[in-house]
Formats: structure tokens, sequence, C-alpha cells
């Protein structure tokens, strides 16, 4: 019996010092430098306890003070990255594309795949010693999309991907930290920009369930029904899976148990949001209306409940009446029943 407790007692120790090795030293030791290989990365465990312990020992909207040891911001690069099929299946499947988006001829990676892909990085950058806000609580408030050459060169070898604190600023509601995301080719050349805005609210603040009608909303409801299309979607419970930035992020631990356990108080990610618009909006416009080079931006409040109903709306706008195509197109998403809207968006082309 003793000699049965002494093997167990050992091989217990041996697991415990593998797995402190493999998933806290060697994921301290990569994060020293701030370029990485992407088979190289430190493990989600190690992370995950990172991005609780800076929530524990930090206040929501409460900018802090830089680093004492350096100006420069947070940034994170990482090399040699490869887009693997599963992973790219496993975002289609929820980001409103259908599962078997990727084996369909003609169609290029879609536009939002790029952050999911960036998920760990924004991880790594919300617990990196320079981010100066808690890293949870922050809330997508804005973001823009540009592609510079088709996101399917990502496919063709391995590519860099890059995210950047680009700075912060002090709002009424609280503060704002902009995130640079970016894609670049096994070639050097930039494939895929976008710019993330997280807000850090303060406790004081209220804001509105809704976003309120703006000029781009009025203008769409006075143009004729004919080139208004309005789509009504169900917000499945797997979106909440797609998390806040991808599946990455630790929004994801918590989609969980509220998707078993039938929670209503869940909301829909921006991600989700912003990629399911422009999936219907390929599908009942075509590619070429997103087909590089085009730039989205777009804008969040309160998301709608998981689950729940939307109605998205787009038209085509032109700036002469004499132009044979479109040259952007803007689009907003509501809860059913609902006049405000949660997100309003613009494509344009240059």
């Amino acid at each position: 019996m003793g000699n049965v407790q002494g093997h167990v007692f050992a091989s217990v120790s041996v697991c415990s010092v593998y797995l402190i090795y493999v998933h806290i030293y060697c994921a301290h030791k990569a994060l020293k430098t701030n370029v990485l290989y992407f088979d190289k990365l430190p493990s989600f465990v190690y992370l995950y306890v990172k991005y609780w312990f800076r929530s524990l020992t930090r206040r929501e909207g409460c900018l802090y003070a830089a680093h004492a040891t350096t100006d420069s911001q947070a940034v994170y690069t990482v090399l040699n990255c490869r887009l693997k099929a599963a992973l790219l299946r496993r975002f289609c499947s929820v980001a409103g594309y259908g599962w078997d988006y990727p084996d369909t001829e003609y169609r290029d990676i879609p536009l939002c795949c790029p952050v999911f892909l960036c998920g760990r990085l924004i991880l790594m950058l919300l617990t990196d010693e320079k981010f100066r806000l808690r890293p949870t609580g922050l809330i997508c408030v804005r973001q823009s999309l540009k592609t510079l050459q088709p996101i399917d060169e990502l496919k063709k070898g391995p590519f860099m991907l890059q995210v950047q604190v680009l700075g912060y600023q002090q709002t009424d509601a609280g503060v704002e930290v902009d995130i640079s995301l970016s894609a670049t080719s096994r070639s050097g050349c930039p494939v895929w920009e976008s710019v993330l805005t997280l807000l850090s609210k303060t406790k004081l603040h209220k804001s509105s369930s809704c976003l309120s009608k703006n000029a781009l909303t009025s203008e769409m409801e006075e143009n004729n029904a004919e080139n208004v299309k309005q789509i009504e979607l169900r917000v499945p419970r797997s979106a909440g899976l797609l998390g806040s930035f991808s599946d990455c992020c630790p929004h994801w631990l918590v989609s969980l148990p509220a998707m078993f356990f039938s929670f209503r108080s869940q909301r829909a990610p921006s991600l989700w949001m912003l990629s399911v618009c422009l999936a219907e909006i390929e599908k009942h416009k075509g590619v070429a209306i997103i087909t590089a080079p085009v730039t989205v931006t777009a804008q969040f409040k309160e998301p709608p409940l998981i689950p729940g109903k939307v109605t998205i709306r787009f038209c085509e706008e032109t700036k002469n009446a004499d132009q044979s195509s479109a040259r952007s197109l803007s689009f907003y998403m509501t809860q059913r029943g609902c006049s405000l809207s949660h997100m309003v968006g613009l494509i344009s082309r240059s």
C-alpha cells in the first residue's frame, strides 16, 4: 500500500512540475520579447491567470500610470502564422457564413476572420504590464476594417499578425483605448488592418440601451423600399461563443454556463454583430461589394440579448446619380420591434 501511494505521489509531483514548466515558466519567458513565433505562443492557462489577476488588482474606468521603465505602448508581433482550415470553419459556422463556407469556390476569407485570429494576441496585450486599463469590462464601441489585398493572400503561406495599443482617451463615459490589428502576407505586403476602440466605463456613467437614430438611419428610411433590404435573423446561443474578440477571450468561459442553462442576460458580442451583417450583405449583394480594397466602419452600443431576434437593414448609396455603380453601402442592426439601432456601419470603396 505504501509503495502504491509513493508511486502516486511521485507521478503527481512530476505532472505538477511539468505543468508549471510548460504553462507558466515557458509562457513567462516567451513574453519577455515582443516578437514571437506562432508555435511558441504562451499557453491560455497562463494568460487566463494573468487576466483574472490583473482584473482583481485594478478598477474599471481608471487609467493607470504608464510603466516606469518605458514610455512605449504595448505591442506584440507573431511570425510564421498559418491559417488552419478547422479554425476558419469554426469561425464561419458561428459568424453567419455557415460551416461549409470555406468549401465554396470563389469565396474570400471573411473580413472579420483576422480579428478572430488575433484573439490570443489581444489577450496577451490586455495582460501586458504596459496596458493601463483593467482587462475585464472592456466594451467595443467602434471598429474599422480595411483590406488592401484579398485576405486569401493569407492562405498562400506563413503570414505575420501584429497588435498594438495606439493610445488612450478620457471621455465622459470612461476611458477609451485604440488597439491596432494588422495582417501581413509572406511577401511583406499589408493585407488587412483594423482598429478596435474599447471602452472601460466608469460606474457612475449610465448609457442608453440603444443608439439613437442618426442621419444615416433617417436617410435609409427616406429611400424607396426597393433600395432598402431588410432581413430578420435569430440570435443563436452559439453567438456568445464567439466572445468579445474571439474564442480565445475569457468571455468565452462565461458564455458556456449562460448557453447551457438558458440565461437570457447574455449579450451578443460586437464581432458577431458585424460579421453577421457582412455575411448577409455578401449573400444578397454579392462578393463584389466587399472585395478588396474596401473599408468598413462600425459603431456599437448595447448589443441584443441571447437568444433573441434582430433586424438588419442595408442600402447602397451613390455620390452622383450618373454613376452606374454604388460607391458605398450603409447598414444597421436593430432589435426586432425596436426602431433604435444597436449598430450602424458603412462599407466604402476607394
